[in-house]
């Protein structure tokens, strides 16, 4: 009887392998969806620093029992503007969006605002992105939906887009009480 090489058999097993991979990981719910770990779990702390003279918020403003969401955002990135009339949509609706000015200057991002509008009812600077990181942020614009209690809902990576908004964000809102 002839003695099969380990060599002949791994790349079959590896290739069933990588196959399993990929089949399990595009079955999820949104394959284009980026989980979060975070999901159905106390937002990490919010920790940052005044964004010039503009109301702050903190960890507590978090659980105050409103539904809102919160926003990393920053001039320097070009998603933030395309997600930008989506957000200030949001804001003329009543939705309350907490923003977080990320790697960026006071300047630069007081620009942004001043040019495209203002739909954030406090904001805060996260300049070195240690707050970002703690978040689970890959890169901005990031959005997180955050309910009463403080409790991370769910995440959009990338610009919030109205086609977000309706897949993802609306169908949430409803479930947690809150209609448009």
């Amino acid at each position: 009887m002839a003695k099969v090489s380990p060599l002949m058999i791994a790349p079959p097993l590896i290739f069933a392998g990588l196959a399993a991979l990929f089949f399990f990981g595009m079955s999820r719910e949104n394959p284009d969806e980026l989980p979060t770990a975070l999901a159905g779990k106390v937002a990490p702390a919010v920790a940052l620093e005044p964004f010039g003279d503009r109301e702050g918020f903190d960890s507590e403003t978090l659980k105050d029992g409103k539904v809102k969401l919160v926003n990393f955002w920053a001039s320097w990135c070009a998603p933030c503007r395309v997600e930008h009339p989506t957000l200030m949509q949001l804001e003329a609706e009543g939705v309350a969006i907490y923003g977080i000015n990320y790697k960026d200057s006071f300047a630069n991002g007081n620009k942004f605002l001043t040019d495209l509008g203002d739909p954030f009812l406090a904001i805060g600077s996260d300049p070195k992105g240690r707050m970002a990181l703690n978040w689970g942020v890959y890169g901005v614009p990031e959005t997180y939906l955050v309910d009463g209690e403080g409790r991370i809902v769910t995440r959009v990576a990338g610009p919030l887009t109205q086609r977000e908004l309706n897949d993802r964000i609306l169908p949430k809102l409803k479930e947690l009480g809150i209609q448009f």
